[in-house]
């Protein structure tokens, strides 16, 4: 008995002793990691002064969001954005005594270090409060080796109870859902709403509240994208906690159950419709804030501070260009393939690819098999083929580009770089390509500078240049002879007439206005100049014709109104248009104007009005490179200039007749559909419903005239006859000159 006594007593004492010594651990240790020998705590003050790094939101001018710059994708909400019942779902599911407890959860805590560390359950989670997952999400966690768990519980809880003497509760909860990750490179439930269901945080209901905070557990396992049944399931969980904690009855618990997960996802980094737009705003965004940043105390990032960046694009514009892109190319694209299976033109592109792969070392792959995405208009699909089939695929794929400006202001109001950002990001609107006849209207506009007018005639003669390698040009219909006023001539876009007219004007006009219209390719002293034989992309090309909408005065495009700070400041202000250069005369854009309204309603434009019913007031102009490689078209009015051109990566791969491949069949069709579609829409009728000034009353005879005048026989003995004239006086000039230079030698 008096053993047993002794017995109990030392075990007693060795258990006092023991809790002593681990109470004096515990304290020791709790000390040693409130002073730092752990590392770094925070305090108040930078616990107050912590912000999160914040995606700058790009707007279209009419509001919709249309883009984001970050290094990480969050938009800050603030507190009364957030609907009572996401607070609900939260608590509930993360920290039930959240507003009983000072940041810490004792209860909770005790239970973790039992079953965790004594027990090894590591399923028992982790058992901090909302105050202490926000300080991982803020400053993350270090890693202490053995007594890791240890170190960062303690340092958690110590700024957890300090962070509630700098913020309130409500504060807290609002910078914990701004900074929670979910997943895809997104953070905060303000851009995690936009991703999953296309809407602010305020709208969200209940049940994709419910989705979203069960998300918090595993942002991948419960995505609702990649795994719907998962989400399904954790999403009924959180509302059950809800019921559970009183925050939802029982019959709008069975409701909401039932309710299946309808995702309205939207990844506009990937899927968005102006992402070759939103390249050009980016660095555009970055010079005006470099600049900004010369003159501003706070240096700005447009990736981490959360600007509000207002475009000049219209949401509305954008989306009938895409459409239209849509519903013509995938018609075109099927016709393309077509010819391209029929034996003359397979084989061309059978040994177009083999070139390809020997050029890039590939050609003993070319029968190997792999898989890969390939772009199809009816969404990206992967497909198991050959090295020779996915080259074949790249060479007959048709690309396009279709660009609008405002001609007054310079600013851009649509912009499609492509058929698809995430598979062919090269940015069609800024490709060189053969210019083709929409550069006849400079050539034209040349001429009216040195006073031609309209009605002014040009030969339709044969022409064969001799000093040219005999080159003869060719009219499109294959016509020849008679005369044609200057206005028909480029109204139906005749090539002799326009070749006869390069050689009158000269090409140092021609040059000139090349250069002051801002063109940045150098042409060549050739006749084929007069063709387009010469690259330039659709943005010179709008730019250029915006001239001839804004009365011979040029523009500068932009793309960017305002920059603005997330408290509403303004950084940056568009100041307008500056006094810009006067390229040609107002009379010269006057009678160009006149003269491409006739190509809309009577020449090579004509299906705008009679395919498309396209009714606005327009001028413009088809274009159709050499062998139908790329088909061009731009229509414009004094309120907008749009321009589209279509064809393959290579010239080789074209249509084989105009049929398909001219501007007026593979260009204007994107121009038609578009425009039909904005002028159906009232909104858009201020922005391109812009009626031509009436000619002045001097120039009201300019068009009073014949297209063309037919050649009798009799005109063209005479035409001969004054040709042998117009030879026999340039040598007989030639002889006079000769003769006085030998005069003057023998008098010296």
């Amino acid at each position: 008995m008096l053993k047993t006594k002794k017995w109990l007593k030392r075990i007693v004492i060795f258990l006092l002793g023991s809790i002593g010594l681990v109470a004096l651990f515990v304290i020791l240790f709790y000390y040693s990691v409130s002073l730092g020998f752990f590392g770094k705590l925070y305090t108040k003050e930078e616990l107050k002064a912590f912000k999160n790094e914040m995606a700058s939101q790009v707007y279209s001018d009419d509001g919709v969001l249309i883009g984001k710059f970050f290094d990480k994708d969050r938009i800050n909400v603030k507190y009364e954005q957030i609907p009572l019942h996401l607070i609900h779902a939260l608590i509930a599911t993360e920290d039930a005594r959240y507003f009983e407890h000072e940041g810490v959860d004792f209860r909770g805590l005790i239970r973790v270090l039992f079953k965790t560390i004594i027990l090894q359950d590591h399923r028992s989670g982790g058992g901090s409060t909302i105050n202490q997952q926000l300080l991982k999400n803020m400053y993350g966690r270090k890693n202490f080796g053995a007594i890791t768990i240890l170190v960062n519980k303690n340092k958690e809880a110590i700024l957890a109870k300090r962070l509630e003497s700098v913020y309130t509760k409500e504060e807290i909860l609002t910078i914990y859902l701004n900074t929670i990750p979910f997943g895809e490179n997104i953070y905060g439930i303000g851009s995690a709403s936009q991703r999953f269901f296309g809407c602010t945080v305020s709208e969200l209901s209940i049940d994709e509240s419910a989705v979203l905070i069960g998300m918090l557990k595993a942002n991948t396992y419960y995505n609702p994208r990649l795994h719907p049944d998962h989400a399904l399931m954790r999403r009924n969980i959180v509302i059950r906690q809800m019921q559970k904690y009183g925050y939802l009855e029982e019959d709008s618990l069975q409701k909401l159950k039932r309710l299946p997960i309808k995702l309205n996802y939207g990844n506009l980094s990937k899927d968005g419709i102006a992402n070759y737009f939103l390249v050009h705003v980016r660095k555009e965004a970055r010079d005006i804030i470099e600049e900004v940043n010369k003159h501003s105390v706070k240096q700005w990032d447009i990736e981490k501070d959360g600007l509000i960046i207002k475009t000049t694009l219209n949401n509305d514009l954008q989306s009938y260009a895409v459409a239209a892109f849509y519903n013509h190319l995938k018609v075109m694209q099927q016709r393309l393939i077509k010819q391209y299976q029929l034996p003359q033109y397979k084989a061309k592109l059978q040994a177009m690819a083999e070139h390809e792969l020997r050029r890039i070392s590939l050609f003993e792959q070319r029968d190997s098999i792999y898989k890969q995405y390939i772009f199809d208009w009816d969404g990206i699909k992967m497909d198991s083929i050959s090295v020779l089939d996915s080259v074949k695929n790249v060479f007959t794929l048709l690309h396009a580009g279709m660009i609008a400006l405002d001609p007054k202001s310079g600013a851009v109001r649509l912009w499609v770089g492509g058929i698809d950002f995430r598979s062919q990001s090269y940015d069609q609107v800024m490709a060189k390509r053969q210019f083709a006849s929409t550069f006849k209207p400079i050539l034209y506009a040349a001429a009216l500078e040195m006073g031609k007018m309209p009605c002014d005639y040009i030969d339709n003669d044969k022409i064969t240049l001799s000093d040219y390698n005999n080159w003869s040009p060719q009219n499109y219909d294959h016509s020849v002879g008679g005369e044609y006023s200057i206005a028909a001539a480029l109204a139906l876009s005749m090539n002799i007439p326009t070749v006869r007219l390069f050689f009158e004007v000269g090409f140092q006009e021609v040059d000139y206005l090349w250069k002051k219209m801002g063109f940045s390719s150098i042409l060549e002293n050739k006749p084929s100049v007069a063709l387009g034989a010469v690259s330039a992309n659709l943005k010179e090309l709008v730019t250029a014709y915006s001239s001839f909408a804004n009365g011979g005065v040029a523009v500068n495009s932009y793309t960017i109104q305002m920059i603005t700070n997330i408290n509403g400041d303004t950084l940056y202000q568009n100041q307008g248009v500056d006094e810009n250069e006067e390229v040609i005369a107002k009379k010269t854009s006057q009678l160009i104007n006149g003269i491409l309204q006739k190509a809309i309603n009577e020449g090579t434009g004509t299906a705008l009005r009679n395919i498309y019913n396209v009714t606005i007031p327009l001028a413009g102009k088809t274009g159709t490179s050499q062998n139908y490689s790329d088909a061009w078209f731009v229509a414009y009015n004094p309120g907008l200039v749009v321009a589209a051109r279509v064809g393959a990566n290579s010239p080789s791969i074209h249509f084989s007749n105009g049929a398909n491949g001219s501007g007026a069949r593979l260009a204007l069709p994107l121009v038609g559909l578009f425009l039909k579609q904005a002028e159906e829409n009232p909104k858009l009728l201020p922005l391109i419903t812009h009626s031509f000034p009436s000619l002045p009353a001097k120039y009201a005879d300019a068009f009073n005239c014949e297209d063309f005048k037919e050649e009798t026989a009799a005109d063209r003995v005479f035409s001969v006859f004054k040709k042998k004239s117009s030879t026999l006086e340039k040598e007989n000039k030639k002889a006079e000159r000769k003769k006085r230079r030998l005069s003057k030698r023998n008098k010296k």
